[in-house]
């Protein structure tokens, strides 16, 4: 039986308390093994903070601890209102310790069509040798939510290869278009770059700055995954989402410990 998911606005959804004060449940299909994912998190946090009709321009965040699937706790508190951008606090808190505390810069996203911008040559839709990730088990946790295609060409780890860690990816929620916030989560969808380099295992994000930059068109968001250096236990991910029209909706660079 095929199992019935609700839609992205729905498992984002935070209900008010009064006070700044939001209560939220982490859904288990937005989970990896049992920690909840990262840009979904993030996803969480700018819905409570933007309740009031703002939207997203730019969030950063901090990994404190792992949350587990369940019910949490999001406070938001302003720091500042101007004309044109506000920027709030937002902390996702669980058991009465803080998961994630995120600074984010809110306003008005641009209308019009960019003036210019720099976007990776990436297929608007996966090619057929494009790998659907939810065909290999060990990386089908979250392709219960969205359906994820990875390069085969940039995804040498996938036959057993090393390779450069950068990849070209394509994601999309199931039964909905995306929207503001799902390219936000998209920002942070990339498998560890470092797999292509033979590390696997649980990379948790240390902390995460992502950029929102328009609202995406329906259709296949590309995702052009780079990395700038492998140090020790450390490394950075750079993630640029373009939606099917060609416009970035998101620039992610995360800090994430390899495995």
């Amino acid at each position: 039986m095929t199992e019935v998911l609700d839609p992205f606005s729905a498992v984002t959804a935070v209900r008010p308390l009064g006070d700044g004060a939001y209560a939220a449940h982490l859904r288990p299909e937005w989970a990896v093994g049992e920690n909840p994912h990262g840009g979904y998190l993030l996803a969480l946090l700018t819905q409570a903070a933007c309740d009031d009709g703002l939207e997203p321009l730019g969030v950063s965040a901090q990994y404190l601890r792992p949350p587990r699937v369940g019910p949490v706790l999001i406070r938001v508190a302003e720091l500042k209102r101007g004309r044109t951008v506000a920027v709030l606090r937002a902390v996702l808190e669980q058991r009465g310790q803080v998961c994630v505390d995120a600074t984010l810069t809110a306003g008005t996203m641009p209308a019009a069509e960019p003036e210019w911008s720099d976007v990776p040559d990436i297929p608007v839709n996966p090619p057929a040798d494009a790998i659907d990730l939810s065909a290999w088990p060990k990386f089908a946790d979250l392709t219960r939510a969205c359906d994820l295609r990875m390069d085969a060409r940039t995804a040498a780890f996938i036959n057993g290869g090393t390779g450069e860690p950068r990849y070209r990816m394509w994601a999309k929620p199931r039964d909905s278009r995306p929207d503001l916030l799902f390219g936000l989560v998209a920002g942070d969808l990339a498998l560890p770059v470092t797999m292509n380099m033979g590390r696997f295992g649980w990379a948790p994000t240390v902390q995460l700055t992502a950029l929102l930059r328009a609202h995406p068109a329906n259709g296949w968001l590309r995702l052009a995954v780079d990395c700038r250096a492998v140090h020790g236990p450390w490394f950075d991910e750079d993630v640029l989402v373009v939606d099917s029209v060609g416009r970035v909706i998101c620039q992610a660079r995360q800090l994430a410990l390899s495995p």
